[in-house]
C-alpha cells in the first residue's frame, strides 16, 4: 500500500467521516497507469479543492467517493456541505495544457515527500541529533545534480527558479562590480531576468539585450561581437517558456569561454528533465532550476554554482549562512526530498516522456491545421514540441481562453499574462501585435493524453470558427485584403 494512501486512511480515522457514497478504493498512486502509457494523473477527485484547475480523468469522473470533513473540534467550528470537498457538477475541472506554467506533483513524488510531512520531522541545520533529515536533503542533492551532470556540493536549494535567476544575476554583477559592469542577456529571456537586469542597470551597469531571429534564436556572430573587456556575465536561457525555442547552449558556452573572466549562467527551468544537460559539456557556469516544472512540488528550485573554477556572488539573502553561505534559511526538507525524487525520475524517464510529447504535440497541430487555416506556428520547429504556440488570424487570444473555459492553456507567459499587452516574446521574434494578441501557448507533458489532446483540438477549431464568423477582419482576410496596408484612422 502506498504512503499516500496510509496517510489518508490514517486522516480518515481520526476524524468525522461525512459519508456520500462507497470509500474510495485505491489510492491517487494506484490509479497511476504509467506502464500503459495512459498518462492520467491520478486523483481522487473528492480532495480537490473547489475550483483548481486539475484535471479529472474520464474514467473516474463517475466513480463513487467518500468525503471526508475535519471534525468539528479539531477545527473550532462546523463545516458545512459547501465548504467540503464534494463534487459540485457548477465547477468545473479543466482538461490541463499549460505544463510551461507548472506540473502536476508525479503521485511517486509524494510518495517520497509525505513521511517528512507527518512523522519524520526535522531541521537538517539544528543541532538535533535527527541525522536522517540532512541525509534525505543530501541524497535530494545528489539527485538533482546526477540530472544535470554536476557535482551534488555545487547544488545550492533556493526556492524556486525565480530567487535562483536573481541570485545569480545580482550575485555575480554586483561582486564583480568593482572591476566589470557589463552584463549581456537577450530580449526573450524570462520576467525575472529581464527585471533583474533592468535594477542592475539602475545601479549603474550596462546591460546589452540581444536580438533574436524570426525563430527566437540568436546570432552567435552578435554575442561575440557584444561582449567586452568589461563583461562580467553573460545569461542566456536554454528553452523558452513561451515558445519552446532551444538556444545553442554548447556553442554559446564555447565562445564565452574565450573570454577569460566572463560567466555564462542559463535559466534551465523550461529545459531540465526535458533536454539532456550536462554543465560541463555545455561550460555553465550558473544554472537555475524550478521543481514544479518537472513534476515536483512548488517552493522549491536550485542554483548550480560551480565551484572549481569558482564562481563567486554576493548573496541576496542574509541570514544563517546555510547553503555554502550564498542561501541563507532553512532548507524545506520535504519540498528538498520532492524536488530530488522529480529530478531523479526524470532523468530514468527522459527519453519515454520526450517521445511521448512529442507524439502528442504532433498530433495537435496536426488536428488543428488539418481543420483550420491561417494558423502560424511560433517559435523554432526544431524547438521543445511540448511547448507549442500557435496565432491564429483574426482571433483576439483572450476571447480564444473565454471560448474553450474547459481548457486550461496559456495566452503567454503565466509570469505576465495578465498584461494586455502582446507578448514581448513574440514582439522581439517580429510578430505583429495583432498576430502576438491572437496567440495560444498549449503545454504537453508527460500526464496529457491522446482523448485530452482530441478534444481540445475538436474544442479549439469550434472556438475559432465561430470567433471568425463574428469578426469583419476575417472576411477582408479572406477575401485577400492585407490589413496592414489600411490605414485605420481613415476609416
Amino acid at each position: 500500500m502506498h504512503r499516500a494512501t496510509q496517510t489518508l486512511q490514517r486522516l480518515a480515522r481520526t476524524t468525522a467521516p461525512r459519508t456520500v457514497a462507497s470509500s474510495v478504493a485505491s489510492s491517487s498512486t494506484a490509479s497511476f497507469a504509467r506502464s500503459s502509457r495512459t498518462r492520467s494523473l491520478a486523483t481522487v477527485t473528492s480532495q480537490v479543492p473547489l475550483g483548481t484547475n486539475t484535471h479529472i480523468p474520464v474514467e473516474v469522473q463517475d466513480a463513487a467517493v467518500d468525503v471526508v470533513s475535519p471534525a468539528s473540534e479539531m477545527l473550532g467550528f462546523e463545516v458545512s456541505e459547501s465548504q467540503s470537498g464534494a463534487p459540485r457538477e457548477d465547477i468545473g475541472r479543466p482538461i490541463y495544457l499549460d505544463a510551461q506554467a507548472t506540473t502536476p506533483v508525479d503521485p511517486r513524488v509524494l510518495d517520497a515527500m509525505l513521511p517528512y510531512l507527518t512523522n519524520m520531522t526535522g531541521n537538517m541545520h539544528s543541532g538535533q541529533s535527527l541525522a536522517f533529515a540532512e541525509k534525505a536533503v543530501e541524497v535530494a542533492r545528489k539527485h538533482i545534480a546526477d540530472l544535470i551532470g554536476a557535482d551534488a556540493k555545487d547544488i545550492v536549494f533556493t526556492s524556486g527558479a525565480t530567487e535562483s535567476n536573481n541570485m545569480a544575476i545580482k550575485g555575480i554583477a554586483r561582486f564583480y562590480k568593482g572591476k566589470k559592469r557589463h552584463i549581456i542577456t537577450t530580449q526573450t529571456e524570462h520576467k525575472c531576468v529581464l527585471d533583474s537586469c533592468r535594477v542592475l542597470q539602475d545601479e549603474g551597469f550596462d546591460v546589452t539585450y540581444l536580438p533574436v531571429k524570426e525563430n527566437g534564436l540568436i546570432d552567435l556572430k552578435q554575442l561575440e561581437e557584444a561582449i567586452r573587456p568589461d563583461t562580467c556575465l553573460v545569461s542566456i536561457m536554454l528553452v523558452n517558456n513561451e515558445i519552446g525555442t532551444i538556444q545553442p547552449i554548447k556553442e554559446i558556452g564555447e565562445i564565452v569561454k574565450k573570454h577569460k573572466g566572463v560567466f555564462f549562467h542559463t535559466d534551465a527551468a523550461q529545459g531540465v528533465g526535458k533536454v539532456p544537460i550536462n554543465v560541463n559539456d555545455l561550460k555553465v557556469d550558473v544554472l537555475s532550476i524550478s521543481g514544479h516544472k518537472i513534476y515536483g512540488p512548488k517552493g522549491v528550485g536550485c542554483l548550480y554554482v560551480r565551484r572549481k573554477p569558482r564562481v563567486r556572488l554576493e548573496p541576496i539573502i542574509s541570514g544563517g549562512g546555510q547553503e555554502r553561505g550564498l542561501r541563507s534559511g532553512t532548507v524545506p526538507v520535504p519540498l528538498a526530498v520532492g524536488f530530488g525524487e522529480a529530478c531523479r525520475l526524470a532523468k530514468k524517464e527522459m527519453a519515454a516522456d520526450h517521445a511521448h510529447v512529442e507524439a502528442l504535440a504532433k498530433r495537435l497541430y496536426d488536428g488543428i491545421t488539418s481543420k483550420l487555416t491561417h494558423v502560424v506556428r511560433n517559435g523554432d520547429v526544431d524547438g521543445y514540441p511540448g511547448c507549442t504556440n500557435l496565432s491564429f488570424a483574426a482571433v483576439e487570444g483572450e476571447s480564444l481562453l473565454m471560448a474553450i473555459k474547459d481548457v486550461a492553456v496559456s495566452s503567454g507567459s503565466a509570469c505576465t499574462s495578465a498584461s494586455l499587452e502582446p507578448s514581448y516574446v513574440l514582439r522581439a521574434l517580429g510578430a505583429d501585435d495583432e498576430m502576438a494578441h491572437s496567440s495560444i501557448r498549449f503545454g504537453l507533458g508527460r500526464f496529457t493524453t491522446e482523448g485530452e489532446v482530441d478534444f481540445v483540438v475538436d474544442k479549439v477549431v469550434s472556438a475559432v470558427t465561430r470567433l471568425r464568423d463574428m469578426s469583419p477582419l476575417w472576411d477582408m482576410i479572406i477575401e485577400g485584403i492585407d490589413l496592414k496596408s489600411i490605414d485605420w484612422s481613415q476609416h
